[in-house]
């Protein structure tokens, strides 16, 4: 009875956790303290019982085992405005006043939790369930950004925050290979601060606030994941997966901000890996992964939608404007991320890890004026680990991952200006598990 209160207190505080900035896009460089010290691979190489969260067939290879995480998570944010244009935003203020140099970094720390539980039930069959954010965004001006919140003095910023939680099921074709099931059962919260110098744009026009300042608002979400993993030698470990777009209920006090009246949708994401035992100490694995951001509207719209919108001039219906079916969005690219990591077993207590994972930033140079609010800038992260037996069957995992710097110097925006934008990142986790 202890164990499942803990399970449910975990599961609950996974939900409400803080909101984060995640590192390849908005998606996490990797799932659980063990895959994060290695660049986040883990498609073929399940290590503990968040392999759920990576590869739902890698839970068949986990056993009975709890695992209970955090990670303090640093991003630092920034961006340079200029030529801001005063027409057709906020008149009558003077082009240029709101260029400057703004530091969206006013809050800096944020706490991740994460959990997992898997169950053996028997030689062929697993039950478990992992949960941890998905990934997020968080910028915070201090004071604003003027060119955005029409010259007031309210901060600029957004936070959104998602939280998978997937219970799991596996079904081994024989002792090698496996195939697992995971649903994926998302929360997201969302809010956004001083975006008024965009009130006059929204698609609807029927004057209700639903772009700005309306606190936290909440949306739920189901998708599907599936995969295969499969030992093809002694030394030799291979694994695929695939999930589905994740369709989320509608951000309703956004409808004006987001494409498609507030529609927020997870991107669906495939990956294959592979897991080396190179040595009787020394395993390499190496994972690829794309995520279609594209797919999702509100995420992959470029802001150039923006200029058919008939009251800056466009042609085009309504649809075209903040919050219509083709309402502008960031313009992210699809990215695909390639993710190394080694694991060396230095000691029966000891194993050390590290790794690398590099992913091109899905900005481009055109679409940096609304990724102000998104400087999903980074693109090559650098990552160490290392778990302790405690014996008993319980053990502990750390892990540390730094973003290197990236900055992306944008082109000119007509009637907004020029933005540069730039952000780095670090991380460092610490998870208790329970082999069981």
């Amino acid at each position: 009875m202890k164990l499942k209160k803990a399970l449910v207190a975990i599961a609950l505080s996974s939900v409400i956790a803080p909101n984060v900035w995640a590192t390849n896009g908005y998606a996490p460089h990797g799932i659980g303290q063990k895959a994060k010290g290695m660049g986040g691979a883990g498609v073929a190489f399940p290590q503990d019982s968040l392999a759920g969260g990576i590869n739902p067939a890698g839970m068949a290879f986990v056993g009975n085992r709890l695992d209970i995480g955090a990670e303090i998570f640093r991003p630092v944010r920034d961006a340079t405005l200029t030529g801001t244009d005063s027409n057709p935003m906020v008149p009558p203020n003077p082009d240029g006043f709101s260029d400057g140099s703004f530091d969206g970094s006013d809050r800096e720390l944020f706490l991740i939790p994460e959990f997992g539980y898997n169950r053996v039930l028997n030689d062929r069959m697993t039950l478990g369930v992992s949960v941890f954010g998905n990934g997020g965004m968080n910028t915070d001006y201090a004071g604003g950004i003027p060119i955005f919140n029409a010259g007031g003095t309210n901060d600029t910023g957004i936070d959104l925050a998602q939280v998978f939680i997937v219970p799991t099921f596996t079904y081994k074709l024989n002792e090698d290979n496996a195939l697992g099931i995971g649903l994926n059962l998302a929360v997201q919260s969302f809010a956004a601060r001083g975006l008024q110098g965009f009130s006059a744009f929204a698609a609807d026009g029927d004057g209700v606030n639903e772009l700005t300042n309306n606190g936290h608002d909440i949306s739920y979400g189901a998708g599907i994941r599936v995969g295969w993993a499969g030992r093809v030698s002694d030394r030799v470990t291979l694994g695929a997966t695939y999930q589905t777009k994740t369709y989320m209920t509608e951000l309703d006090d956004y409808a004006d901000l987001f494409a498609e009246q507030g529609d927020f949708d997870i991107p669906e994401n495939y990956a294959i890996g592979i897991a080396i035992q190179a040595t009787p100490k020394l395993t390499i694995a190496a994972d690829v992964m794309r995520i279609n951001y594209s797919g999702v509207d509100s995420v992959g719209n470029s802001v150039t939608n923006f200029f058919g919108c008939p009251i800056l001039g466009g042609g085009a219906p309504n649809s075209f404007c903040l919050g219509g079916d083709n309402g502008p969005g960031f313009g992210w690219d699809d990215q695909t991320i390639y993710k190394l990591g080694l694991a060396y077993q230095y000691s029966p207590k000891l194993t050390l890890r590290a790794g690398v994972n590099h992913g091109d930033a899905p900005i481009s140079s055109s679409e940096t004026f609304f990724n102000v609010l998104a400087p999903a800038t980074v693109e090559t992260h650098l990552t160490l680990g290392a778990t302790w037996q405690l014996g008993d069957g319980e053990e502990l995992t750390f892990s540390y991952m730094h973003a290197f710097e990236e900055d992306i110097k944008g082109t000119p925006t007509p009637g907004f200006g020029t933005a540069d934008i730039s952000m780095y990142q670090d991380s460092f986790g610490i998870a208790y598990s329970w082999k069981l």
